[in-house]
């Protein structure tokens, strides 16, 4: 299966290059049986791939430790779910992984508009066969997968190795989110590619009109909603499995997911002024261009071995090749800019400061503030070294100083822009839509003060949440109470009613307030406490208003590790409320330890216990408590975030009016009924 997987990933290499030629061919001749030839060598990729994917979990699943991948990221004691894991655990999988999703990608755009838009579709089919063969390049000749392991014979002739057993896969990733985070990241980063495809299409090709804005919204929003779910997996990760107590520590590889977020977030807003006003057409572009660039750069930094991070990908020699390509986009991007900006020249310009349109480009620069940021303090610590040959490290009180009074002012536009009428805002709509809302911000402030919220920043984002959820909640309620008047339906019917007539505004409002939730979230980090001391059985330990007793320490075997547990009894006000079981694990096949963190989580807060190992000098067991406040909004909050966009995806569906007669009294003449037209519920696709 090795020679098969290696053939596969060697044929998807010719089809990329021949997808390349004959698609360049077929835009200069512009013949269409070129363009479709073009295309299907573009879609056989994704098959051909899809095989060597098929080979490599093949040869995880059957123990073929003849495979160097198999053996240095699993055992015979790895259970099948993490096997799946151990796929993209090391950098010659993960990037195998990273084409096949890239693949399927590619074959469902082109596919999916195989006849349409027959001016743009080839040369979105040569930009994304172009991306396709770099990957593709890395994985037949720079870091394949399918490399066996061998050793020269007694006739001097090369013989394959067959090991006992595998090194296994490090603890870190033995932990079931881990199937499901990277695959969510990776199909953000991958699905990016999609929406630079069309921008830089329809600025070779001059493509007329917002067409390729239209057609690249929703595949923004699909890889936007993998790149959220991503990050947020990844942050309940570092907080369930690394036991520090956090979810986010400015790790590079961290920034290095969030700064696309950023720009893909300020683009999905900014595009709505394209489509209004055809207003911001070199921004759009160059936020596509930008986001896809920070996607690379952001592969670059987890692979390259530049940057430490528990979660990068150890040193090897494949940064120069993420270096050259990042250069010839940007000098693709630079060139094709140029040669066409005049295509790109807006329609209109900003009318009032108080405005949807000035509310979209603050949002923008104060996104585009943050990426930059988080991209200068993650690229400081390389900067350093090649300037001075010293690595000076910016770390999380650098990102917090900047980034949270950024991201308050983007909570305040959360609530603001969206009621925000075009061109320019009266002053009765401002008192309207904004008087009541602010008004219930500042009195829940006022309440929160003396009950203990004195942190500024704290007591700032508890005021934006109350303000732009009474926002939202207004919103959805003035639109209900109309057609509910209207068709006499119950008050949920019509919310429900509301929000799929027009699914990309209401689902954005359930979005934003699922960034609300989030917010909560990270405002609890202020009244974070931990505590840490020796236990032996029969200790207490007091933090908050838990007392935490040590009951036992037992030890474990199991198939892949073996486990030494705590059980410790959490009580609050004297009674019971869990029983708690930390974990410190040994993983014989590569001889590396891990934690398993146990949490009682509440709404309110959560118990965050960590079995931190024993003492070198007394050999007693340690235990490490975090009381950490509102976390569990931040969870709810992305699951809302998903949700919203996953709702703002569905078409919308809009009331139809329909003919009934007029009801008349039975005893009355029978007689001409007159018709009436009524409201009904019956409602169908657009």
């Amino acid at each position: 299966m090795d020679l098969f997987g290696s053939f596969a990933l060697l044929l998807a290499f010719v089809c990329a290059v021949y997808a390349i030629g004959v698609g360049i061919a077929a835009i200069l001749s512009r013949r269409p049986l070129l363009n479709k030839s073009a295309r299907q060598a573009g879609m056989a990729v994704c098959v051909l791939i899809t095989l060597a994917m098929g080979s490599l979990v093949y040869l995880f699943l059957t123990d073929n430790f003849s495979l160097a991948y198999v053996v240095g990221h699993s055992n015979r004691d790895l259970p099948t779910f993490y096997k799946f894991a151990a796929l993209w655990s090391g950098q010659e999988g993960s990037l195998l992984f990273w084409s096949w999703l890239l693949s399927i990608y590619v074959f469902s755009v082109l596919y999916s508009y195989r006849a349409k838009h027959p001016e743009l579709m080839p040369y979105v089919g040569v930009v994304l066969a172009s991306v396709q063969l770099f990957f593709l390049i890395l994985n037949v000749f720079i870091a394949s997968p399918f490399k066996v392991l061998g050793a020269l014979g007694p006739g001097g002739a090369m013989q394959v190795i067959t090991q006992a057993d595998g090194k296994g896969l490090t603890p870190l990733l033995q932990y079931p989110e881990m199937v499901i985070h990277p695959p969510m990241l990776y199909s953000g980063y991958t699905g990016f590619t999609i929406p630079f495809a069309f921008a830089l299409a329809a600025l070779l090709g001059r493509y007329p009109g917002e067409k390729w804005i239209h057609v690249t919204r929703k595949w923004t929003m699909i890889a936007w909603c993998f790149q959220s779910a991503g990050i947020l997996l990844g942050a309940h990760w570092a907080y369930a499995v690394l036991g520090w107590g956090g979810y986010w520590a400015w790790d590079p590889v961290e920034n290095a997911s969030l700064m696309p977020w950023l720009t893909g977030t300020a683009f999905l807003h900014s595009v709505m002024m394209q489509e209004k006003r055809g207003m911001l057409r070199v921004w759009n572009v160059w936020l596509v261009f930008s986001t896809f660039l920070l996607c690379i750069l952001g592969t670059f930094l987890t692979r390259s071995g530049v940057v430490s991070s528990v979660h990068a990908f150890a040193q090897s020699n494949i940064g120069p090749w993420f270096v050259g390509f990042l250069g010839l986009i940007v000098a693709v991007c630079i060139l094709a800019f140029l040669k066409n900006r005049d295509y790109l020249r807006s329609d209109n310009q900003l009318d009032s400061m108080v405005s949807r349109e000035s509310s979209f480009l603050f949002n923008n620069l104060i996104l585009l503030v943050a990426c930059v940021a988080v991209l200068s303090g993650t690229l400081f610590p390389v900067l350093s070294e090649w300037v001075q040959g010293t690595k000076i490290s910016v770390g999380a009180p650098f990102f917090n100083k900047v980034n949270i009074p950024i991201g308050l002012f983007l909570l305040f536009l959360t609530g603001v822009g969206p009621l925000l009428a075009w061109r320019k805002t009266s002053a009765e709509s401002l008192r309207r839509n904004f008087g009541w809302s602010l008004l219930g911000g500042l009195a829940a402030g006022a309440i929160a003060y003396p009950l203990g919220f004195r942190d500024f920043y704290a007591l700032v984002c508890l005021i934006l949440s109350v303000f732009v959820t009474l926002t939202i909640a207004a919103e959805f309620f003035r639109g209900a109470r109309v057609i509910r008047a209207r068709a006499g339906l119950n008050f949920f019917s019509a919310v429900g009613h509301l929000t799929m007539r027009n699914t990309r505004r209401y689902g954005g409002y359930v979005v934003h307030f699922g960034m609300v939730l989030i917010f909560i979230g990270l405002a609890g980090t202020a009244f974070n406490q931990d505590k840490q001391m020796e236990m032996a059985p029969g200790s207490k330990m007091e933090i908050g208003a838990y007392t935490l007793v040590c009951q036992t320490f037992t030890s474990r075997p199991e198939q892949n590790y073996t486990a030494e547990r705590a059980t410790i009894e959490a009580l609050r006000n004297g009674q019971q409320v869990m029983m708690l079981y930390p974990e410190r694990r040994f993983y014989p096949a590569n001889e590396q330890s891990g934690t398993m963190v146990a949490i009682y989580s509440t709404l309110k807060e959560d118990l965050y216990v960590v079995y931190a190992g024993r003492s070198p000098e007394t050999q007693q067991p340690v235990i490490h408590v975090y009381l950490n406040p509102l976390v569990k909004w931040i969870w709810l909050g992305g699951a809302i975030v998903v949700l919203g966009t996953i709702l703002a995806l569905l078409p919308n569906r809009q009331a139809v009016l329909v003919m009934r007669a007029a009801t008349q009294p039975v005893s009355a003449a029978p007689a001409p009924q007159p018709v009436s037209a009524t409201l009904r519920s019956y409602e169908g696709h657009d």
